[in-house]
C-alpha cells in the first residue's frame, strides 16, 4: 500500500482532530497515545514527530479550541458600538457560553486538568490558551486606556496579570466538580459563583473600575457548567 505523504500542518491537524474526538468521547485519562495512533492510522514515530507527549497534544488542542472560540466571538468583539469595557464583558460572556456548550464533552478532561496532582499540566494548558487570548485582551485594554474608560498603563502587562489571576480558579473548580459529583450541587454552585464574582471584582480594582463592572459570573452559569454530563 502506497504511503500517503501529507503536509505537516495537515497531519498535525488530523492528529488534533482524532485526539479531540477521543478525548470528548472517552475522556483524557481514558485515551492513550496508542488509541490516537490507531484512530489517525499513523505510526508511533510519526506521532512523536509532531507531539512530544499526550500532554503536549492537549496543550495544542487547548490552544486550537481557544483560537476557534475567539474566531466565533470576533464579530461581537469587533462591534464598533461597544466601548472597551463592553467588549471585555462580551468576550467573557461568550467564553462562558462556549464553556457550557462544550462542558458535556469536556467534563472528564476538565476534571483531569484541575486535579491538584496535575498542576503542571494545568499550567501548561493555561499558558497555551493565554498565548492566544492575551494579545486580544491587551488590544482591548489599549483601546480602553485611550478612551479613558479604564486604567491600564501597560496593556500587555495588565492583560498578563488579568490572566494570571485566573489561575486561582483551578483549585475552586476542582473542589466544585468534586462537590457536584458527590451530589452537593447547590454548595458547589455557590462556591464557584462566589469565586467568579470575586475574580470580577479583582479585575475591576486592577483596572480602577467600579465594583461589579466586569461580569465574570451570571445567573445559571455555574449550575449549567457543573451539571453538564457526558
Amino acid at each position: 500500500m502506497t504511503r500517503v505523504i501529507k503536509p505537516p500542518e495537515i497531519r498535525s491537524a488530523e492528529l488534533l482532530d482524532c485526539a479531540q474526538r477521543l478525548f470528548f468521547k472517552h475522556g483524557y485519562d481514558n485515551t492513550t497515545v496508542n488509541d490516537i495512533i490507531r484512530e489517525a492510522d499513523i505510526s508511533k514515530g510519526a506521532f512523536y514527530h509532531y507531539f512530544a507527549s499526550k500532554e503536549a497534544l492537549l496543550e495544542a488542542l487547548s490552544a486550537r479550541l481557544a483560537r476557534e472560540s475567539l474566531a466565533e466571538l470576533q464579530p461581537i468583539i469587533d462591534d464598533p458600538s461597544l466601548d472597551a469595557v463592553e467588549r471585555l464583558n462580551a468576550l467573557f460572556a461568550g467564553s462562558r457560553r462556549l464553556k457550557v456548550e462544550l462542558a458535556p464533552q469536556m467534563r472528564s478532561t476538565f476534571d483531569v486538568v484541575f486535579r491538584p496532582e496535575n498542576i503542571v499540566l494545568f499550567h501548561r494548558t493555561d499558558q497555551a490558551v493565554s498565548a492566544v487570548v492575551a494579545p486580544l485582551i491587551a488590544d482591548i485594554l489599549t483601546e480602553g486606556a485611550r478612551e479613558g474608560v479604564l486604567d491600564a498603563p501597560d496593556p500587555d502587562a495588565f492583560a498578563d496579570m488579568l490572566l494570571q489571576m485566573r489561575l486561582g480558579l483551578g483549585k475552586i473548580m476542582h473542589h466544585a466538580l468534586r462537590e457536584a459529583d458527590s451530589g452537593r450541587i447547590d454548595e458547589a454552585v455557590h462556591a464557584l459563583d462566589m469565586r467568579l464574582r470575586y475574580y470580577g471584582i479583582a479585575i475591576d480594582r486592577l483596572l480602577k473600575l467600579p465594583d461589579g463592572t466586569i461580569q465574570m459570573a451570571e445567573p445559571g452559569f455555574s449550575r449549567a457548567l457543573l451539571e453538564a454530563g457526558p
